[in-house]
């Protein structure tokens, strides 16, 4: 076999190394995978070659699929980081209890911030649900904090002074998750595995890390953000054609779906919360 003939295998199995294809679902959001498979109901995007992550998505909330036609990303390598020295801990300083928010109240705060930082609210409210449960004063075992459980290394990196706080927790877990779409060139699957498990663990397994927690956590989210934009297409539909809804729209007229034009590096979050 001559060296061009070498060549040209080379070349080709390194364009199948990251041939992958794209889950369009019904609301517009996308998911990058290099393979699927069909359970029952559900379809298995597998996000890794060696099937050790996956996700899984109603078959029904899937429109059609495409092949990706992104470039392959540049391996960067990563310094090794020195280990950390053993610095004692600030001491604990009490903050004022904020004032709670009432649903309206909160639901403008998500929707103020949803547009400075260009991400849908339904989005974000997907992700306090199944952070928190709307609960602005839960505490994790890990010790995450509020309704987007924002580790304390987390938040003093944003800038958060007091996790507590409603507004100052979603403004803070809503930049953070934008700057991990950046990252991960809005690749939601992995921006939310980031999250959930911490970026370090993404680049350890080169995607959602096998733990069943964060699997169902980018699950959960996923079917929750497509039911609210299912639910809010039939509104404007029965708006359209004269007809009475029974639904009210879960957001603000003319946001549309978190798509890859909605767009940072992240501070870093420690694993599993």
């Amino acid at each position: 076999m001559g060296i061009l003939e070498k060549l040209a295998i080379l070349l080709l199995l390194s364009s199948a190394a990251f041939a992958t294809d794209v889950a369009i679902l019904q609301n517009g959001f996308s998911i990058r995978h290099e393979h699927k498979q069909v359970v029952g109901s559900i379809t298995r995007l597998y996000t890794t070659a060696d099937n050790s992550a996956f996700v899984d998505i109603p078959t029904a909330d899937i429109d059609h699929f495409e092949q990706d036609l992104t470039p392959a990303p540049v391996a960067v390598p990563t310094p090794i980081a020195a280990p950390a020295p053993n610095v004692p801990r600030a001491p604990v300083v009490a903050i004022a209890k904020p004032k709670p928010l009432d649903a309206k109240a909160l639901n403008e705060v998500i929707n103020s911030i949803s547009d400075r930082h260009q991400i849908d609210p339904d989005f974000i409210n997907s992700v306090i649900h199944a952070e928190s449960g709307f609960n602005s004063r839960a505490v994790s075992p890990k010790g995450a904090r509020g309704l987007m459980q924002l580790m304390p290394q987390t938040a003093n990196q944003l800038g958060v002074n007091n996790s507590f706080d409603p507004k100052d927790n979603v403004e803070g877990g809503t930049r953070y998750l934008r700057e991990l779409l950046e990252q991960y060139n809005f690749d939601i699957v992995k921006a939310l595995a980031a999250y959930n498990a911490g970026p370090q663990r993404v680049q350890q397994y080169h995607g959602v890390p096998p733990y069943y927690e964060t699997r169902a956590y980018i699950a959960r989210i996923i079917r929750e953000f497509n039911k609210k934009k299912l639910e809010e297409k039939k509104a404007a539909a029965a708006k359209n054609t004269g007809t009475k809804s029974t639904k009210k729209p879960l957001a603000k007229p003319g946001t549309a779906a978190l798509t890859s034009e909605t767009v940072a590096s992240t501070p870093s979050r420690q694993s599993l919360r």
